[in-house]
């Protein structure tokens, strides 16, 4: 027997024996679980308190703090592909972007396939999913679904539905949640078990708050990332042409809201323009509440005539208010639906999960926006709370990512974990356990280039203390000691102190290919090709 199989061999005598157990525990003691997963758009961890993230000062989540208290949270918490949709069909199918066929924003997800949602119909539970899908194609394996389609706005949103489509006035965090807490009072089979996906826009872009959050943090100064100005010196080329700048490539008007009117014409701007859009779309008293704010700030901007560093503050400073006023809203309905869980007597028989689809860069390295394999957009939170199981106030240092979640549901309802599943159930961990077979390594595939932002694609390989990152297709690589290199300033992929150390990553890299089947890593491309995607711009304007 090699030493692979064992870890395997393991893991699966293990799965099987809690599962085993947990199911003859149920039957004895308690019914399944209910399951309420809490899902943001792009909330990096360090906006989220609990994490103790150089934002954690400003106090941005209490309530999701409630719940870290009150349950696990998981400190290397990580996506396997840094970017909405295929995080989202990572999740469902518990498999990588390659197996599930979900690679980019792009694609189509294929919703007769195998999903977790699905399996737990059969488990007996009654499912629904609400607020954005992101898929494409519509939900499959829910009693009900009500989801924006594509990315969604923020004020008065559209809604798909199997009847249609239907508008609602108001803010669209505060809609999805509204929808979900009259579903949990009076919508649901009160006979059977239930999973509840509440599923938000926010805070991804454009950064709409609700009229209310306008004025959170309007006399704070926040504090700076210290990598606001990096230069990317010692990353791989590809960094030095990406369209993700907060200086460079965040729009005054259609980001960041200067002068920002429906009356005028963006409709050729090759950037996201969907808060002009939904500015169209706001109700009188909408707008009079917006321009209230905005207009004074305007007038400040104009008298200070910034430029360079300063502008790029301002500018930052501007977004992350912005960004912030989106979470707090996702915090308050975090808060009002654990209150209707309370006022309905489920609190102790749900599992109540909050996660995001990825993280995302707040100003670090002067970026906005994801996909990269550098930490700020791979880790993603994940806090679960799971009375009478999980221990309040633990924390898992262990590495997970979001194709272990469509396991750990199945276990906690009893239900059985198909074998072509990738993840792990994290059952084990929120019992308090260290399984000594867990993953000492973690495998990541970034796909969509060239394309938005053009952030090329990546796979690689991160252990407890080091990261590889291959950029295949331009046959350049990035090595960095997470010890004593959080931030990922120095690549040590080109020193010689490290040849072994990067010969060992690009071995256990390769094992994870192969382990994962992944086919889709190609060799480097012609050099002709490099030179073009140096000089291309590749900027699209969102559908909406």
């Amino acid at each position: 027997m090699t030493n692979d199989l064992r870890p395997r061999i393991r893991a699966l005598l293990h799965a099987t024996s809690a599962l085993l157990l947990g199911m003859s525990v149920r039957a004895e003691s308690a019914p399944q679980p209910n399951i309420v997963f809490l899902f943001s758009d792009d909330h990096a961890p360090h906006a989220i308190g609990a994490y103790e993230g150089w934002l954690a000062g400003v106090d941005p989540t209490p309530a999701i703090d409630d719940l870290a208290a009150d349950g696990m949270l998981f400190r290397n918490s990580f996506c396997t592909n840094s970017i909405c949709g295929p995080s989202r069909a990572v999740i469902i199918t518990g498999k990588h972007s390659h197996k599930n066929g979900f690679m980019n924003n792009g694609n189509n997800f294929d919703g007769s396939q195998q999903t977790f949602p699905k399996l737990l119909q059969k488990a007996g539970y009654e499912t629904a999913v609400l607020g954005k899908w992101h898929l494409k194609s519509d939900p499959q394996g829910f009693d009900l679904w009500k989801i924006l389609p594509g990315q969604g706005l923020y004020y008065n949103p559209d809604l798909k539905t199997p009847e249609g489509k239907i508008t609602i006035e108001g803010h669209c965090t505060d809609i999805v949640t509204d929808i979900a807490v009259d579903w949990l009072k009076s919508g649901r089979d009160k006979n059977k078990p239930f999973l509840l996906m509440c599923q938000h826009k926010a805070p991804h872009r454009n950064w709409m708050p609700a009229a209310r959050h306008l004025s959170l943090y309007a006399d704070m100064e926040m504090p700076e990332p210290p990598t606001l100005f990096d230069q990317w010196e010692d990353n791989a080329s590809p960094a030095h042409w990406q369209e993700l700048e907060i200086d460079g490539h965040m729009h005054l008007n259609l980001d960041l809201f200067y002068k920002l009117r429906p009356e005028d014409d963006y409709s050729s701007v090759k950037s996201d323009r969907s808060a002009w859009v939904n500015l169209k779309r706001m109700t009188e008293g909408q707008k009079k509440a917006w321009y209230a704010h905005y207009e004074p700030l305007d007038r400040d901007l104009e008298k200070r005539q910034l430029s360079g560093k300063e502008l790029v503050r301002w500018k930052y400073q501007r977004y992350v208010k912005n960004y912030l006023r989106c979470v707090r809203g996702v915090d308050e309905s975090v808060a009002r639906v654990r209150q209707t869980l309370k006022e309905l007597g489920l609190e102790k028989n749900t599992i109540v999960v909050y996660s995001s689809d990825q993280g995302f860069y707040i100003g670090d390295h002067g970026w906005y926006d994801k996909r990269w394999m550098y930490e700020e957009s791979f880790q993603m939170p994940l806090i679960i709370s799971w009375p009478g199981v999980t221990k309040p106030g633990s924390t898992s240092d262990l590495m997970v990512q979001n194709i272990d979640y469509a396991e750990t549901f199945l276990e906690a309802a009893g239900a059985p974990i198909p074998s072509d599943m990738q993840g792990m159930s994290l059952v084990p961990l929120l019992r308090g356990e260290s399984p000594d077979y867990w993953r000492k390594a973690l495998y990541y595939h970034y796909y969509e280039y060239p394309s938005v932002h053009m952030v090329p694609r990546q796979n690689g390989i991160r252990t407890e203390r080091y990261k590889l990152i291959n950029f295949y297709e331009f046959g350049e690589e990035e090595l960095y000691d997470l010890e004593n290199d959080p931030d990922e300033l120095t690549n040590l992929a080109s020193n010689p102190e490290y040849a072994g150390k990067l010969a060992e990553l690009r071995g256990r890299l390769q094992g994870l290919v192969e382990k994962y089947e992944d086919d889709t890593v190609t060799d480097k491309k012609p050099e002709a090709w490099i030179q073009e995607m140096r000089t291309q711009q590749y900027r699209v304007e969102d559908k909406l």
